[in-house]
């Protein structure tokens, strides 16, 4: 595959796996521009400096025969889910059902995803709810400011406030609830300051946050009647958002976070100040002095409000040394974010008003479709799948940023945009990979044993989503799925071959099979399980017209693979460089 893209930067710059910080002190982001504003600022890697780019092909004869192919393909792939989705289409009866009253130009909405119709739904009063809490955090930093004359230079003053809000915004999300969370994070706290640096610090944390984790999927996250009948009162009131448990699994990797990075501050050689960890990657690395690592710290970062449903994962040493070492997020910043996160917002309701493929494929109303319809079916479902978690992720990101705090960025390319396996995971959930590199897979062993280590994360990944053999079946496919990739970087390196013409074109076609087999991978954990994948499977390769389907489709894929290597030249030709 092509050579990891890298950025000439000075090596003190790199931050957390080799990444940069948008808002970091010493850096400032190169502005993209042409094709590439499109592509989000965010933190890069390393490059080799004043390597030389190839001189661009946008306007060659072999592209412009790309554009075409795209100027015939992009269209079709749009028109047909919107001509599924007509009423006067003779499935549309058998997913009607599944459909709400829309408010674009007269189109009902296909609101039928329970994950994104809690967001979508409540989008109005989380809104309400983040401009209270920025005006109370205004008016308490106003307050704080008058009545100490000298206010020091970082943000732990905040900490009160952030803990007040989050026992009232705890409290109306899961109401007596709150009472079992406080339980297990003083348990798992409990665990690492026994421990104190021990070597059994962090198998005791790995094995009661592991516990956990299956205990609230067994039980539903209890009962207070199920400990004692004479607690069944504290069952009546459940908050607006009694299933506390579902969302657990974010709040627990911040339990591991805090016990782990306790644990190697405890084994440091100590000696940090406050200015020896101005980038994320020294955030999250650069241990903290020990009393920084209390228990009103330890509550403040799990339950900190913008991040606490679904993330960005921040660890707690970046969180902590955030609030020591506050980093300037200019109001500019904010605003183009807002604008991209409103943009995506209205993207994604135009492909509800008019592609009702989510409907469809949970009612299995495709009976009688095309390979080129069911194929369409189960592209835009995870375009949409993508899009259900970009919007969540962005918008609290945003309200974090508005905050003061600056987590990472969680999608960084868009879905479509993809042809390596290892790139796509580096650009999806970002901040969960980033969480798993430091604390599974470098402790693992990390690249002396990739192919097993690969194996255990995934595994850990799709049990850590959800406990079904489906999703543990997606995380051994993309383990499965990460070795041609491996084997073709090792058999055919750009550093020997890469100067051969012929060599982008195979690169190209390694990157159509990884299209396909992440599509299938993803189609099988988040869409429509194995027995719909079978379905699809035997549609499109069982019969001629299927065949066909799939020469005509590897063939376009094998044109946006070339689109998609020459974007990323541009990208590098106006310093932006990423391994994604």
């Amino acid at each position: 595959m092509p050579k990891d893209l890298v950025i000439n930067m000075p090596t003190d710059m790199r931050n957390q796996e080799g990444h940069f910080s948008t808002f970091d002190l010493d850096y400032t982001p190169p502005k993209p521009g042409g094709i590439t504003s499109f592509t989000v600022d965010i933190p890069t890697p390393s490059r080799i400096p004043n390597e030389p780019r190839p001189p661009p092909r946008w306007k060659t004869p072999e592209f412009i025969f790309y554009y075409v192919v795209a100027l015939f393909a992009i269209p079709l792939m749009v028109w047909v889910p919107i001509h599924l989705s007509s009423p006067s289409h003779p499935n549309y009866p058998y997913y009607h059902h599944r459909l709400s009253p829309g408010w674009m130009f007269g189109r009902e909405v296909d609101n039928s995803d329970t994950q994104y119709r809690s967001f979508r739904n409540n989008i109005l009063s989380l809104s309400f709810l983040v401009l209270i809490f920025i005006a109370l955090k205004y008016i308490y930093t106003r307050s704080a400011l008058r009545s100490a004359p000298s206010m020091p230079a970082d943000k732990l003053y905040l900490i009160p406030f952030f803990l007040t809000f989050s026992a009232l915004y705890l409290t109306g999300l899961h109401g007596t609830s709150i009472f079992k969370i406080l339980f297990i994070l003083t348990a798992n706290y409990w665990i690492a300051k026994t421990s104190r640096g021990s070597r059994m610090g962090p198998l005791l944390t790995w094995i009661f946050n592991v516990l956990i984790l299956f205990a609230n999927e067994i039980y539903s996250g209890y009962r207070y009647a199920s400990f004692h009948p004479s607690l069944e009162v504290l069952d009546t009131f459940q908050g607006i958002y009694p299933r506390w448990h579902i969302s657990f699994n974010i709040t627990m990797l911040r339990l591991i976070s805090f016990n782990m990075d306790y644990y190697w501050a405890c084994n440091s050689c100590g000696g940090e100040n406050l200015n020896s960890a101005s980038t994320e990657k020294q955030r999250a690395n650069t241990p903290l002095p020990l009393e920084d690592y209390t228990y009103r710290s330890y509550i403040t970062y799990v339950l900190y409000p913008p991040l606490y449903i679904a993330g960005p994962i921040l660890t707690f040493n970046n969180f902590m040394w955030q609030l020591r070492c506050p980093i300037n997020i200019p109001m500019r910043v904010q605003s183009c974010y807002l604008v991209r996160f409103l943009v995506s917002l209205l993207i994604m309701e135009s492909i509800l008003h008019y592609m009702y493929v989510v409907a469809i494929k949970d009612t299995k109303a495709w009976q009688g479709y095309t390979p080129l319809e069911l194929s369409m079916i189960g592209f835009w479902s995870l375009v949409i799948v993508w899009f259900k978690l970009l919007l969540p992720w962005r918008f609290f990101r945003l309200w974090s940023l508005a905050s003061g705090i600056d987590p990472p960025e969680n999608m960084i390319r868009c879905m479509v945009n993809n042809y390596s396996t290892l790139g796509f995971w580096r650009s999806w959930h970002r901040s969960y990979n980033l969480w798993i590199v430091r604390y599974i897979y470098i402790p693992l062993g990390g690249t002396k044993n990739v192919a097993l280590t690969t194996a255990l994360v995934f595994s850990f990944v799709a049990l850590w989503h959800d406990l079904s053999f489906r999703l543990l079946a997606w995380g051994w496919l993309i383990s499965f799925f990460i070795l041609p990739e491996l084997l073709a970087r090792y058999l055919l390196p750009q550093t020997k071959y890469g100067q051969f013409s012929w060599y982008r074109h195979v690169c190209a076609i390694g990157g159509v099979l990884n299209m396909i087999m992440m599509v299938s991978a993803n189609l099988v954990g988040f869409v429509i399980g194995m027995d719909g994948i079978m379905y699809m499977a035997s549609q499109i390769a069982g019969t001629w017209q299927g065949f066909r389907f799939l020469l005509a489709a590897i063939c376009i894929i094998f044109v946006g693979v070339q689109l998609m290597f020459e974007y990323r030249e541009e990208e590098m030709r106006r310093g932006i460089y990423r391994r994604c």
